[in-house]
């Protein structure tokens, strides 16, 4: 920058700095807005009073929301170095750093249910000023993580300016309910799959390829019940809608429900963490996915279907 610059020789504000870290994690000034307890307007100007003084752009607009530049990216690591400096003036009698702010994470619904949900539980429970907003959803990873801090998804995500963390593989199996099952028999084999139908999600929705094609085993099968959210598939499955492909960690929790053909319908996939570089650097983030990551290890065996 050039003495004639409009902000030579001026130090950024502090609170503009922090300004920029909630917009950058964030990727939406409405959401850093509500963090900050500050209107939208004032993001703005904080925003365009950096910029005057950085003495260029620290945010680009992209699909949902903002995205850092480069001037951007060094602006947030001193950010940081702020809300650091900050954050270890608040600590416990016994010295110990105080975790807070607020956690924003996307998950399927199984796992929002049996492995996020006890993880932040468990981390809530060691930093009570934590809160986690758990969002559940069955798709690709976002390209523009707008108002997201962790997202888990199905399958290797292909991310631009992310970390993609592989969590755990876990098994889908073909499940019936005793009482279809004596009704109408047990399948010998793929190719007497024919007559039966089949509970899963809507072919139509379905927006991640790896399942997508976990029931291409058998391409015969008429649908019966289908939905977006898992927990249909297996309540319809309990209730005698045909048979299901659950994943066998939900599905085995279930004493009415027996897993049929477990040599020949076996689909192994694969649960990825995808989160910023810059939001993992939040110790309050960095708990979350460190709690979570201890969750799928401990749950292995289920995952996989062989506690089952």
């Amino acid at each position: 920058m050039s003495p004639a610059s409009p902000g030579f020789g001026r130090r950024p504000s502090a609170d503009d700095l922090l300004v920029l870290l909630a917009v950058g994690r964030s990727g939406r000034f409405v959401s850093a807005a509500d963090e900050l307890g500050i209107n939208h307007t004032t993001i703005s100007r904080r925003i365009a009073a950096l910029e005057e003084t950085l003495g260029g752009r620290v945010l680009t607009r992209v699909t949902g929301g903002w995205e850092l530049t480069d001037l951007g990216r060094d602006a947030l690591a001193a950010a940081e170095a702020v809300e650091s400096a900050v954050k270890s003036l608040a600590a416990d009698p016994a010295g110990n750093r105080t975790l807070e702010g607020v956690v924003r994470l996307s998950a399927t619904d199984g796992f929002s249910a049996y492995l996020a949900a006890p993880a932040v539980a468990q981390v809530q429970r060691r930093h009570p000023k934590i809160a986690v907003e758990i969002v559940t959803a069955t798709r690709r990873a976002s390209q523009q993580r707008s108002g997201l801090d962790i997202e888990v998804v199905v399958g290797e995500p292909q991310v631009h300016r992310a970390k993609a963390i592989r969590l755990a593989d876990y098994r889908l199996g073909l499940y019936g309910s005793r009482q279809y099952l004596r009704e109408n028999g047990i399948p010998a084999g793929i190719e007497d799959l024919a007559r039966y139908p089949l509970v899963y999600f809507i072919d139509s929705m379905l927006q991640v390829d790896d399942l997508d094609l976990a029931s291409s085993f058998a391409p015969s099968m008429r649908e019966s019940i289908s939905s977006t959210n898992v927990f249909v598939h297996v309540e319809a499955t309990r209730a005698a809608a045909g048979l299901g492909l659950l994943p066998c960690f939900m599905a085995d929790r279930h004493d009415d429900l027996v897993r049929v053909l477990r040599d020949e319908v076996s689909v192994q996939l694969a649960y990825w963490l995808v989160t910023r570089t810059e939001t993992l650097r939040r110790p309050e983030v960095a708990a979350v996915v460190d709690a979570i990551r201890e969750r799928v290890w401990e749950q292995k065996g289920m995952l996989l279907g062989e506690d089952g």
